[in-house]
């Protein structure tokens, strides 16, 4: 359940994600901006100007890059019917402790209808993920990872359902969001930067729900069948002497953050309960 010790709500989104959305979102307008007026151009020269190999080469990128728009709009629909057709999706009469859990959840987000949840075969990957389609939004939780937590550790299912639902409550998803970093969410290091943001703020938000559901980032962190044995201050001072040149070069291109670092920065912030560091 959630804790009843209050919690300041602005804390629920790291400062800098929306600050650097936005600047993402700027630069997303100025290229296609500019692959617009580009393409306008290319069609507009004298013919003596025009060299048939590189217009038409022009041309080609510049469309296909347009293109992007319609293939993710396409590329949604198709990942939720992939999902209705390989995964099982739970309800009051499948899993109900679990359907019942995110239920509450959306209800405390106060998100505007209740998404759909599956559990899907993940192939050994301890996986979970938020999507959305038209008029559905859905979380799907691999089978290893509901395997594993959800026998003796079920705060850490929750936390990790409560971060995935954070996902669609700061429209991580929409399709709009989506949109608006269609092009500059590729861009070297300024993507993967803003992706490790969304996740600091989704885990404050799993961490709102559900305060000690440590085991979950734990489990992500030594993989299964350990989070029970794991010494957590321990795993607190190890996540402390994370610093240096070589492991933030390392961080740069990852699109989530160091799991140990994830861990310590929530209890840093006081949003997993100090009691759960034994």
């Amino acid at each position: 359940m959630r804790s009843t010790r209050p919690r300041h709500r602005l804390r629920l989104r790291h400062p800098l994600e929306v600050p650097l959305y936005v600047v993402l979102v700027i630069v997303n307008l100025l290229v296609l901006a500019a692959a617009l007026r580009l393409l306008i151009v290319v069609n507009w020269l004298p013919v003596q100007l025009q060299n048939p190999g590189w217009t038409s080469a022009v041309r080609g990128v510049i469309i296909a890059g347009l293109l992007v728009i319609p293939a993710i709009v396409v590329g949604r629909e198709l990942s939720r019917a992939a999902t209705r057709g390989t995964a099982l999706q739970l309800s009051r009469a499948q899993y109900p402790e679990l359907y019942a859990t995110m239920t509450g959840y959306a209800q405390t987000l106060g998100l505007r209808r209740t998404p759909d949840l599956y559990l899907a075969n993940g192939n050994g990957a301890l996986n979970a993920f938020a999507a959305q389609a038209f008029g559905h939004e859905f979380v799907v939780v691999a089978n290893e990872l509901f395997a594993n937590l959800r026998p003796e550790s079920q705060t850490g299912l929750r936390f990790i359902l409560g971060h995935e639902l954070a996902h669609i409550k700061l429209h991580h998803v929409s399709l709009w969001y989506q949109l608006s970093l269609c092009y500059t969410s590729w861009i070297p290091l300024l993507g993967a930067w803003l992706s490790r943001l969304r996740e600091y703020s989704c885990d404050r938000q799993g961490a709102y729900l559900c305060p000690d559901g440590e085991v979950g980032l734990v489990l992500l962190t030594s993989g299964r069948y350990t989070e029970q044995q794991v010494n957590i201050p321990q795993l607190l001072d190890q996540g402390q002497k994370l610093h240096g040149f070589w492991i933030e070069l390392a961080q740069l291109p990852r699109t989530h953050p160091w799991t140990v670092r994830r861990l310590n920065t929530l209890y840093r912030l006081a949003l997993f309960n100090d009691s759960d560091r034994g």
